[in-house]
């Protein structure tokens, strides 16, 4: 477990609750996605550790990303400014991502396929992970030709690869042992 995923999960518990608690969910995911990316910038990064006041440091957030944050979303980056946690912004995100989709019993699933898939072959796909999740799935496409066919399927720590480049890959390891 690395320092900001513990320096980050008080953090986005207390967003997590409070969010739940004034049934804004979806807003604060926003507003949290937004300012996770802000603290990724590579000209942000190196204002967060220029060693700037927690107040500088505030005024130069806000100024960034004033308008996409309401007042608690403000406060929640002050109160984190102040700790000198702004760094964590990422991993806050994440783990306030994770407890979203806990609580609404969903689960994001990267599916990559040789080609594009149809709507039927994606409904399927979809319908076969909710049972075996027992989840809601939002599948995420993308294309990857070198699979040769087939598809690699990543929800969770659940990967699932019916591509034909994995196949080969598995029989040339069954070969070689």
């Amino acid at each position: 477990m690395s320092d900001m995923t513990t320096i980050a999960r008080p953090y986005a518990k207390a967003a997590f609750d409070f969010a739940v608690e004034n049934g804004e969910l979806a807003q604060w995911a926003e507003m949290l996605t937004f300012a996770s990316e802000v603290a990724k910038n590579e000209a942000m990064q190196d204002i967060l550790h220029s060693g700037f006041a927690a107040d500088k440091l505030t005024e130069i957030f806000v100024s960034v990303c004033g308008e996409q944050l309401n007042e608690f979303g403000l406060n929640f980056l002050k109160v984190m400014a102040e700790n000198g946690r702004l760094e964590a912004l990422p991993d806050v995100c994440d783990e306030f991502l994770f407890l979203k989709n806990e609580h609404e019993k969903t689960i994001d699933a990267e599916v990559t396929s040789a080609v594009t898939l149809d709507d039927s072959q994606l409904a399927a796909i979809s319908e076969k992970l909710e049972q075996r999740l027992e989840r809601k799935v939002k599948l995420n496409c993308s294309v990857d030709e070198t699979l040769i066919a087939g598809v690699v399927i990543r929800a969770g720590d659940l990967v699932i690869d019916n591509s034909v480049r994995g196949k080969l890959n598995r029989l040339s390891d069954t070969l070689q042992s």
